[in-house]
C-alpha cells in the first residue's frame, strides 16, 4: 500500500512546490529587470535634462552640446551601454558611440516612438536567461515648452541582468529541492505512521483466518481512528473466539454425552437380536445404522478436539512419516485387493507429527474406500523450495467439477457414494489439522480417472511457530 500512497503524496507535494516555484521565479526575474529599468530611466532623465536646452541650431562648439556628448561617451565607456539623444526626425543630437542611430524596428524603435508621445518606457519585454542576444531599450522624452523636441534612448546589454536572474533561480531551485527532500521524508514518516497499524491488522486478520484465534492487536500508535478500529477488532475477535469455543464445547459435549445412551441402545439391540430368528434383515439394518451413528459421534469428537488443540510444530522427516503411514495402511489395501505404493524420499519440513499422521490417515483411508479392487493408490512426497507436498492419487470414480468445489466440507458426501461407509468428516478433520500447522490440503482430478489429494506443509519455520503475545499496533 505504501508503494501506491507514496507516489501520490510525492506528486501532490511536487505539484504544490512547482506551483509556488514558477511564480516566484517569474517574480524574481521581473523584480531584477525592474531594478535595471528604474536605473536606466534615471540615467535617461539626467541626459534628457542636459539635452533640454540644446538648441537644434547649435554648432559643435555649443557648451551644452559638448557636455551632453561627453556625458554620453563616459557613460558608454564605463558601462558599455549605447546611449544617444535624437531629434524627432531621427537626426542625432549626440550619441555614444558617435555612429549609433536608432534602428527602424525592434525594441529601441518601439521605445523611441513611445517617448515621442511623451511617455517614458515602462513595460519592455521580460528578458530571460536563455536569451543571450536580448537587449534592454529605454527611452525618455526631452520636453521643451510642453513639446517633445527629442528623445534620449539607452540600449543596454543584459548579460549581468541574466546572470543575476539565473543565480536567483538557482537559489530558488536549491530551496525547492531541499523542501522536496524534506517533504519526501515527511511523507515516508507519515505513510509509515498511518499504514503500520493497517499492516498489523492485516497480519492479525490472516492469523485468525488461518486458525490462530488467540492473535490480538495491541493498540499503541497510529491515527485515533485506527486505534479505535484495533480496539473494535479485538472485541470482535474475542466474541468470535468465544462463539467458536462454545460451538466446539457443545459439539464435544454432545458427542460425549450421546455415546453412553447410544452404547446402551446398541447393547439392547444385540439383546433383542438374540430373541429374533437368525438373519433377520430389520435387526441387521438397525445394527448397521447404530454403528454408523457411533462412527459419526466419534468423528465429531475428533473434529472438536482437532479444532481446539494447538499445533506443536517441529522439524519432521515427512518422507519417513509418510512411509510409516503407507506401511500401516498396506494390509488394509491388500485386504481390498488395492495396490498401495509409496515414493517417500527423505525430506524435512515443519509440521505437527501427530496432526500430519492423522491427516494422512484420513486421506489414505478415503482413497482406499473409493478405489476398486485391482486398481492402484500412489503416495508421493514432492519437495520444493517453500513446502513439501504429499500427493495421494487414487484410481477411483473421481469427482465432478461441482463436487470438487464441495469436497472437504463437513458431512458432505457425493450422492454417488452414499452406500460407502463413512461420516463425511474425515477430510474436514484432515484440513483442520493441517491448517493449524500452516499447511493445507487441495483436491484435483487424477487423469484418466480418480482423485488427487495434495497435503502440504511448510519447509521453513512459520513466524507463528512460537507463542506470540498481542501484535503491537
Amino acid at each position: 500500500m505504501r508503494t501506491r500512497l507514496l507516489p501520490l503524496l510525492i506528486v501532490l507535494m511536487a505539484g504544490v512546490l512547482l506551483a509556488l516555484g514558477f511564480p516566484l521565479a517569474a517574480s524574481l526575474a521581473a523584480s531584477e529587470q525592474q531594478r535595471v529599468i528604474v536605473d536606466r530611466l534615471d540615467d535617461a532623465a539626467r541626459f534628457a535634462a542636459l539635452a533640454q536646452y540644446v538648441d537644434k541650431r547649435s554648432f559643435g562648439n555649443d557648451e551644452r552640446l559638448v557636455t551632453l556628448g561627453g556625458e554620453l561617451a563616459s557613460y558608454h565607456d564605463v558601462y558599455g551601454i549605447r546611449a544617444g539623444s535624437f531629434y524627432r526626425d531621427n537626426r542625432s543630437m549626440a550619441a555614444a558611440p558617435e555612429d549609433w542611430v536608432v534602428p527602424y524596428d525592434g525594441e529601441a524603435r518601439r521605445a523611441f516612438n513611445e517617448a515621442l508621445l511623451g511617455r517614458r518606457s515602462h513595460d519592455p519585454p521580460q528578458v530571460w536567461p536563455w536569451q543571450p542576444h536580448a537587449r534592454l531599450a529605454i527611452a525618455s522624452p526631452v520636453v521643451r515648452d510642453g513639446d517633445v523636441v527629442a528623445v534620449v534612448v539607452t540600449d543596454s546589454p543584459t548579460g549581468q541582468l541574466r546572470s543575476r536572474i539565473l543565480r536567483g533561480w538557482l537559489l530558488i531551485f536549491a530551496g525547492e529541492a531541499a523542501a522536496m527532500l524534506l517533504a519526501v521524508g515527511a511523507a515516508f514518516r507519515l505513510t509509515g505512521w498511518v499504514l503500520r497499524p493497517v499492516r498489523v491488522l492485516d497480519t492479525v486478520t490472516h492469523d485468525i483466518a488461518t486458525g490462530r484465534m488467540n492473535s490480538r492487536v495491541a493498540a499503541a500508535g497510529g491515527p485515533p481512528e485506527l486505534r479505535r478500529l484495533a480496539h473494535s477488532f479485538n472485541e470482535m475477535a474475542d466474541h468470535v473466539e468465544e462463539a467458536l469455543e462454545q460451538q466446539r464445547a457443545f459439539v464435544a459435549d454432545a458427542s460425549h454425552q450421546l455415546r453412553n445412551p447410544l452404547a446402551a441402545l446398541l447393547l439392547r439391540i444385540e439383546l433383542l437380536a438374540l430373541e429374533l430368528p437368525e438373519g433377520n434383515e430389520e435387526i441387521a439394518s438397525v445394527r448397521t445404522e447404530g454403528k454408523r451413528l457411533a462412527q459419526v459421534l466419534d468423528d465429531l469428537l475428533d473434529l472438536a478436539l482437532a479444532e481446539h488443540a494447538a499445533a506443536e510444530l517441529r522439524l519432521t522427516d515427512v518422507g519417513a512419516l509418510t512411509a510409516e503411514r503407507v506401511a500401516s495402511w498396506r494390509p488394509v489395501a491388500e485386504d481390498k485387493g488395492v495396490v498401495l505404493e509409496g515414493e517417500c524420499g527423505a525430506v524435512t519440513a515443519w509440521a505437527d507429527p501427530v496432526a500430519l499422521s492423522s491427516a494422512l490417515d484420513a486421506v489414505i483411508d478415503n482413497a482406499l474406500k473409493f478405489t476398486p479392487a485391482g486398481e492402484e493408490v500412489t503416495v508421493t512426497v514432492v519437495p520444493d523450495r517453500t513446502s513439501v507436498a504429499v500427493v495421494v492419487a487414487d484410481r477411483g470414480p473421481g469427482l465432478t467439477e461441482e463436487e470438487l468445489g464441495r469436497v472437504g466440507d463437513r458431512f458432505w458426501r457425493s450422492g454417488r457414494h452414499q452406500n460407502v461407509k463413512g461420516s463425511g468428516l474425515g477430510l474436514s478433520i484432515a484440513r483442520v489439522l493441517l491448517t493449524a500447522g500452516g499447511g493445507g490440503v487441495a483436491f484435483a482430478p487424477n487423469a484418466p480417472h480418480g482423485l488427487r489429494v495434495t497435503v502440504t506443509v511448510p519447509r521453513h519455520a512459520p513466524a507463528d511457530a512460537r507463542d506470540r503475545g498481542p501484535t503491537e499496533l
